[in-house]
């Protein structure tokens, strides 16, 4: 007998974590989240401070069969002037009238909140987190914050009326199979945007508090006109900054600023999934934070996980003299592979200027919508 039960304990809570790592146990390319960092997001995140959040678990008997979240998102639609609800973390086994069990109570959740609109997803909060089903690319696995799935999601999703939204694509560079053109033109660049007192440094560290509240300020401004994009508060970005800060590696954050203010920001982060893929059920007790520890300079590829200037300083030569920047450092430390994105499919300015570097659109992740 099949039912959904709405997880309102630790242990309900830790089995809505864990049921993936059951889900998945035999798949090659599947990365488990860690453990307390899931547990936090779901329960101490900023996010609940102002949103809503309702995790759901479907059982066949006393077996976990699947899971999800219905998300109201209030910032969303104050920003966006909309009603609709979100669906996220969706795990679930290959069986439609489960699917359709979850999909059926995280609707009939967010109508009891007041959503009228559309219910839209999978997205782990909003698009400034994980999102997007995996829709191509299934034979590698996912880079640091990035979402992963088996095939026939697609099919469970669709099936009970959900429809394509927008795709989200991710590049992928391989050794040293880029073209270093931006990288040949860096200082001639470089000099360019010096005459408009416009310099590329790397985050200040040692003053990280302080260059937190600009970057915020950059970021919910570059990013504004995303699909489902949400401003992020001071509280969420310090949350994110915090974490990020944990694994940045200085030479792949970087800023331009013009006479002490911040126009745009590129950060490519190590990928840790190259660890975490080998750390149990996402545990790091006992054994975990070793592997951790000790794998992070064994570390061999890198996500560029956002790179975005203000508007008004767009098509100066910014970007490229950042993403040259990222390759150039790239190259010196001997990384083996690369990632950027997501990056959307309808923005042909940037997909241009990455595919001119002969970045390879390797993934795609979808978003799907359903009118209520």
């Amino acid at each position: 007998m099949k039912k959904i039960l709405s997880v309102s304990s630790k242990n309900e809570l830790a089995a809505f974590i864990d049921f993936p790592h059951d889900l998945y146990k035999d798949d090659p390319y599947y990365v488990p989240e860690l453990f307390i960092a899931q547990r936090d997001l779901l329960t101490k995140h900023p996010f609940h401070k102002h949103n809503q959040l309702q995790c759901f678990l479907a059982y066949d008997g006393d077996k976990v069969v699947g899971r999800i979240a219905a998300i109201l998102n209030n910032a969303h639609n104050q920003y966006n002037k909309a009603n609709d609800g979100f669906f996220g973390f969706f795990d679930c086994i290959n069986d439609q009238e489960t699917a359709n069990m979850l999909f059926d109570i995280a609707t009939k959740w967010l109508k009891g909140k007041g959503v009228i609109g559309k219910i839209m997803g999978p997205v782990n909060f909003s698009t400034n987190e994980p999102c997007g089903l995996l829709v191509e690319g299934f034979d590698s696995s996912p880079f640091l914050m990035q979402t992963y799935n088996f095939p026939y999601y697609a099919q469970l999703i669709e099936g009970f009326g959900f429809q394509k939204d927008v795709d989200l694509i991710a590049w992928h560079w391989d050794g040293n199979n880029y073209d270093d053109k931006s990288v040949k033109l860096l200082n001639a660049l470089t000099e360019r945007l010096k005459r408009n007192n416009i310099i590329i440094r790397k985050v200040n560290l040692k003053n990280f508090k302080e260059e937190t509240i600009k970057l915020r300020e950059v970021y919910n401004s570059a990013w504004d006109q995303n699909t489902g994009f949400v401003p992020l508060t001071d509280e969420e970005f310090n949350y994110l900054a915090a974490d990020l800060k944990l694994i940045l590696d200085p030479d792949f954050a970087l800023v331009a600023e013009q006479d002490g203010k911040i126009v745009a920001f590129g950060l490519a982060l190590p990928n840790y999934n190259e660890i975490f893929k080998k750390i149990k059920r996402g545990r790091l007790l006992p054994t975990g934070i070793f592997k951790l520890l000790l794998g992070k300079k064994k570390i061999q590829s890198l996500r560029i996980y956002a790179l975005g200037v203000v508007e008004g300083y767009r098509k100066m030569g910014i970007e490229a003299v950042l993403y040259g920047t990222i390759i150039k450092n790239y190259t010196e430390k001997g990384l083996k592979h690369a990632e950027a994105g997501w990056t959307l499919e309808n923005n042909t300015m940037i997909n241009e200027a990455i595919k001119a570097i002969k970045g390879d659109p390797y993934k795609k992740y979808r978003l799907y919508q359903k009118q209520i």
